[in-house]
């Protein structure tokens, strides 16, 4: 199965459009669950469902000429990326304005955060500004986020994505949480 998946990643970024069909329809399943799992993140106050995120974000990734996979983990991480960012545009576009508690990337450990919460499309826009500015410096860090925070991918499962120690990913994650919550941070003090 892995083989088969790198060479369609490979076809697929060599602009074949059938391969890149057929990729799509390989990683339904796992795109989907991807979809669902981000919609949780964000919280309930939202009428996006993860179908129409994973058709979306499709049309997102298939769209864009210049975007290249080296692997399947790049590839999820594109995937997730970009829906977040549709979602943190549909938050927006909706003028959520219900406030919620704080939006928080404060795990320690490999515990999904809860689903209970609901998010306005200002503290999506704000973790959105505070992603971006941390892939200016460290990209594989938001695609840690992505994968883990957006995604719910375990620590375990980034690590064989990766190729890496399940502690290196946990030494990452902390760098990634602490670096986030400074920008954070930041972003709120700005605004006062």
């Amino acid at each position: 199965m892995q083989p088969e998946l790198d060479t369609l990643i490979r076809r697929a970024d060599q602009a074949d459009p059938a391969a890149a069909d057929e990729l799509f329809a390989l990683l339904y399943h796992e795109l989907h669950r991807l979809a669902e799992i981000n919609l949780r993140r964000v919280g309930s106050g939202h009428t996006l469902g993860p179908t129409t995120l994973l058709h979306e974000a499709y049309l997102n990734i298939a769209g864009r000429p210049d975007v290249a996979f080296a692997d399947r983990s790049r590839f999820l991480a594109y995937a997730s990326r970009a829906m977040r960012g549709l979602t943190i545009d549909y938050a927006r576009r909706r003028g959520a304005t219900k406030r919620g508690r704080e939006f928080e990337i404060t795990l320690a450990d490999d515990v999904p955060p809860s689903d209970d919460t609901t998010r306005t499309g200002e503290e999506l826009e704000r973790l959105g500004d505070a992603l971006d500015q941390l892939a200016a410096l460290e990209p594989s860090l938001v695609e840690l986020v992505d994968l883990h925070f957006f995604s719910g991918f375990s620590f375990a499962e980034i690590a064989t994505l990766r190729g890496v120690s399940d502690r290196t990913v946990q030494r990452d994650w902390r760098k990634a949480r602490l670096l986030l919550q400074h920008a954070l941070l930041d972003d709120d003090s700005s605004v006062t």
